[in-house]
């Protein structure tokens, strides 16, 4: 089905289901069958019940909080990181433009090494060079119930170090009645736009339907369905952006004349000063909708038969407008004490305008049943998954005053080009060059006629288990389960590149935006309340119009200009095979209070990789070339629960886990990627790379009370070997070579690595205080972790913390829960972390990219009607904290990534029958 012919099936199912509503069952159901669990005291006992460590989302949890999708609502459980930027061309300030959180962190490991499943099926990694899933796709109305598995089972995927993220959706059989339903409908709006005198108005729509029919209601339906829209403009003050693309920093003071070096006794960090910056909007929307169906036949005990399905589909545009102060010629001075002093003898002042659109989706289907035979179940299954994150028509263009000649009457000169306020630069801007960016669209020359980039990437995932249990009547040993399963899965990624001439080549004389008719307004602040000059409203219909009238065969380029075309066409293509076969055995002993659950998995991988292979000759072209690679993975487990009463649980576990290398990191072929200003960065493959490997040890223990008390605490433990990460597409402990304009990458594996961590979480309702304050309550999760891995590399330092993994992170909670009303303040906390290392290609470690700790408060009331309606209002950072800060070094700000996205408040109002 095409996906318009889809989304209209989706919206016209969800305002068919306006006249009913929905009925969650209040009893809590054990961990290996939960799909809905609607509070959080049922989600207490499916924890405290289940067999292994994990934090469970309820329904209820998902409908207090105004987060955009199921990256930020993962961020209220403890040891999760929610990370709003990340690889490719989601990575740096562009992704965090967007203003939400798109990637979950679990335990101090990245998104790479979570286990991503819907309904228990392991779904299909879409993303072009990680093997991470963007969460973001997934608003947290389309599913309804999250488990997060920090520990793993033998019967669980063996591939996950930080932890196992199933998000779950209901079947008929979750609800009470015979027939239940409910319709929602929702209103959003995002301050920052309104800043910008954008709309920034959003509106959604949400179904369900469930029913139980046939002799002893036998069959069951399920269906969802969902709509959303968002439309944001978010600020941006891109510093590090501008020191790493444009070598937008300098030292101040240095021992040569070539400025290379910092002054001897200075710490680099107190030394280093913005030279550049880029400071400009991103604005555009993002589109969702999807839905999910659940079929069930249950003819009597012994037989369930299900069929799952589950679809998401996102679109975003984004369009970001920068204005840009560049250094292009530094000079020193030379100082009494023999030192030398900055002094910047020539400016740029230019307006560069990106897109960075996505077209991404996600589904799975699964076929299976449950079948007793006397003491034996028999579960089969067979499943399907597909994803895809495209980004078809990224658009890069320029306006800029030094083009054409060195003395061309808009350059300036002269001394440091920034001062510093609250912690932001400051440009010095002349009269001349103010009035150039403020009014850039008639003052700036337009430059080339577009650089356009298409990539496309997909995965195909497809398979069956088995899962059989024996249960024993007598004796300690309660039941033994084996099993095994195939996936099967397909990858395939390009990327291809078209680079037009210059305007003025094209069409004579010095053309500007505003002539060819592409500037189109001016948003009059660039950054409402920091920096005042306007910058231009982009047309991006007449911008692409204009690109393709330009384009020519020679604009083509993916891996350089003048190569055959079969070489542009072929050389960023990369597609390949991964089968993964794995079988297991695990089971239980009852010793008294005492349950023990030793297990053994064992996984068998086999990946092909076909890509192209380009000769050192220009002129001639290429051909396909093939690598293989084998992993065997041997993963032995032991889980312990002790449960002295019905009202504690202590838990110990050993198990032992592993994370594949991305599929485009093991390829042997080279990935071409060519800037707008001539760099080329070329990124090897490695086929004999290494799977990272993982010890994991958790001890934990959790309470409850009769008078509305929850706790548990818990610490963890993991010991990593050769490690590997990949983060915007450099490997961080890559072979680094080329020289000038080229940059060679090439991944390979580092040395050992450990985590630790402490997590403490707490809920209390004060039930004993007499009515009407026996609604309030308090909620909260504390996370301390430590992390040190060996890059492998003496160029970065040997020892750094993991990447995206804050020692600190925090939540807390106040909640009122009153007779149908509600009212939750929750506060967030994340503190710092490394983003990527050596950021500016320094020796030593002082350069690495961190994000500045970050808090958030969110608001929530709602009121519940006795005839069915619910309202509810949410604020998500209400006092409009800065969404993302980034810097190059842990205690500078001197050179800066910004992001201010506002608040985002979200009215659902919902009809239940």
């Amino acid at each position: 089905m095409h996906r318009p012919a889809l989304k209209s099936v989706l919206l016209a199912t969800a305002v068919a289901l306006a006249p009913f509503a929905a009925a969650h069952a209040d009893e809590p159901v054990l961990l290996e069958e939960i799909l809905v669990v609607a509070n959080r005291y049922q989600a207490t006992d499916v924890q405290m019940q289940s067999t292994n460590s994990v934090s469970i989302l309820s329904t209820e949890d998902l409908e207090h909080t105004a987060v955009h999708n199921v990256a930020e609502a993962l961020g209220l459980l403890p040891g999760v990181t929610v990370v709003n930027t990340g690889q490719s061309f989601f990575g740096g300030i562009d992704g965090a433009a967007r203003g939400e959180g798109m990637f979950a962190a679990v335990r101090g490991l990245n998104s790479e090494y979570n286990v991503n499943m819907i309904n228990g099926v392991t779904v299909a990694q879409g993303m072009p060079y990680s093997r991470g899933v963007k969460l973001s796709l997934l608003p947290p109305s389309g599913l309804q119930t999250i488990a997060l598995n920090k520990t793993s089972t033998a019967d669980m995927d063996g591939d996950a170090i930080g932890g196992t993220i199933d998000f779950r959706t209901p079947t008929a059989y979750d609800f009470k009645q015979d027939v239940s339903a409910s319709m929602t409908l929702s209103g959003r709006m995002e301050s920052r736009a309104r800043d910008y005198d954008d709309s920034g108005l959003g509106a959604g729509a949400a179904g369900d339907l469930a029913f139980k029919f046939g002799q002893d209601n036998q069959f069951g339906v399920y269906v969802s369905a969902y709509y959303d829209k968002r439309n944001f403009a978010n600020s941006q003050m891109a510093g590090a952006m501008a020191a790493r693309g444009d070598g937008g920093w300098a030292y101040a003071l240095t021992s040569d004349a070539g400025g290379s070096t910092s002054a001897p006794g200075l710490d680099p960090l107190s030394n280093i000063v913005q030279t550049g910056v880029n400071i400009g909007v991103s604005n555009g929307s993002t589109e969702r909708y999807g839905g999910n169906l659940s079929l069930d036949w249950r003819p009597d005990d012994t037989l369930q038969a299900y069929f799952r399905a589950s679809y998401a589909f996102a679109e975003t545009i984004q369009n970001s407008t920068f204005s840009q102060i560049v250094s292009t010629n530094k000079g020193r001075i030379r100082q009494p004490s023999g030192l030398y002093a900055l002094d910047i003898q020539k400016f740029r002042t230019s307006v560069w305008y990106e897109t960075n659109p996505e077209k991404a989706d996600l589904s799975t289907y699964q076929l299976g049943a449950d079948k007793k035979v006397g003491n034996w179940t028999i579960s089969p299954q067979l499943f399907y998954s597909t994803g895809n994150n495209n980004r078809p028509d990224h658009l890069e263009a320029s306006v800029r005053n030094d083009q054409f000649s060195a003395n061309d009457r808009w350059n300036y000169g002269g001394g440091v080009s920034m001062g510093y306020e609250n912690n932001l630069p400051i440009p010095l801007l002349t009269p001349e060059m103010f009035n150039a960016l403020d009014n850039a669209g008639t003052a700036l020359f337009a430059r080339r006629a577009g650089q356009l980039t298409s990539q496309y990437s997909g995965q195909d995932k497809r398979g069956g288990k088995i899962d059989i249990q024996h249960d024993f009547d007598e004796g300690s040993l309660k039941y033994v389960k084996f099993g095994a399963k195939y996936i099967d899965s397909q990858r395939k990624v390009t990327n291809r590149d078209w680079t037009n001439a210059y305007f003025s080549d094209l069409v004579g004389g010095r053309p500007t935006w505003a002539s060819l008719g592409i500037a189109n307004g001016t948003y009059d602040e660039i950054f409402p309340g920091k920096y005042s000059w306007s910058v231009p409203k982009i047309d991006h219909d007449r911008m692409l119009e204009l690109f393709r009238q330009y384009q020519t065969p020679a604009s083509f380029d993916s891996c350089g200009a003048g190569r055959p075309y079969v070489d542009n066409m072929n050389c960023n293509t990369q597609k390949g095979s991964e089968a993964v076969s794995s079988a297991y055995v695990m089971g239980q002993w009852q010793l008294g209070d005492l349950e023990l659950i030793p297990g053994l998995r064992f996984e068998h991988t086999e990946i092909k990789n076909t890509f192209w292979e380009l000769p050192a000759s220009s002129s001639v072209g290429g051909n396909w070339a093939k690598t293989d690679t084998t992993y065997n993975e041997l993963l032995p487990s032991l889980h312990a629960n002790w449960r002295p009463d019905e009202d504690s649980v202590y838990r110990a576990a050993v198990w032992t886990s592993y994370t594949r290398p991305a599929f485009v990191q093991l390829a042997g072929g080279a990935r071409y990627d060519l800037s707008d200003d001539g760099v080329t960065t070329i990124t090897m493959g490695n086929p004999d790379l290494k799977p990272i490997r993982s010890l994991n040890v958790d001890l934990s223990g959790e309470w409850r009370s009769d008078w509305g008390g929850y706790a548990s605490f818990g610490g963890y433990y993991k010991h990593l070997s050769d490690y590997l990460y990949e983060n915007g597409s450099d490997g961080v402990n890559a072979a680094l070579g080329g020289s000038g304009r080229t940059r060679t990458i090439t991944p390979q594996n580092g040395g050992d690595g450990d985590v630790y961590g402490l997590e403490l979480s707490l809920r209390q309702k004060f039930k004993d205080l007499p009515a009407p304050f026996d609604g309030f309550g308090i909620g909260g999760n504390l996370t301390r972790q430590w992390t040190k891995v060996d890059l492998g590399n003496d160029t970065v330092g040997r020892d750094q913390r993991i990447q995206n993994a804050p020692e600190w992170l925090a939540n807390a909670q106040l909640f009122y829960e009153y007779e149908g009303f509600t009212f939750d303040i929750i506060y967030n906390y994340t503190g710092s972390y490394v983003s990527v290392y050596n950021y500016l290609n320094q020796p030593g470690t002082w350069d690495n990219l961190w994000v500045r700790p970050n808090t958030r408060l969110d608001l929530h009331t709602g009121y519940k009607f006795e005839n069915g309606f619910s309202v509810d209002l949410s604020v998500s950072n209400l006092l409009g904290d800065y969404t993302y800060w980034s810097h190059v070094g842990k205690k500078s700000l001197a050179i800066s990534d910004v992001v201010d996205s506002g608040t985002t408040s979200l009215l659902t109002v919902k009809y239940t029958y």
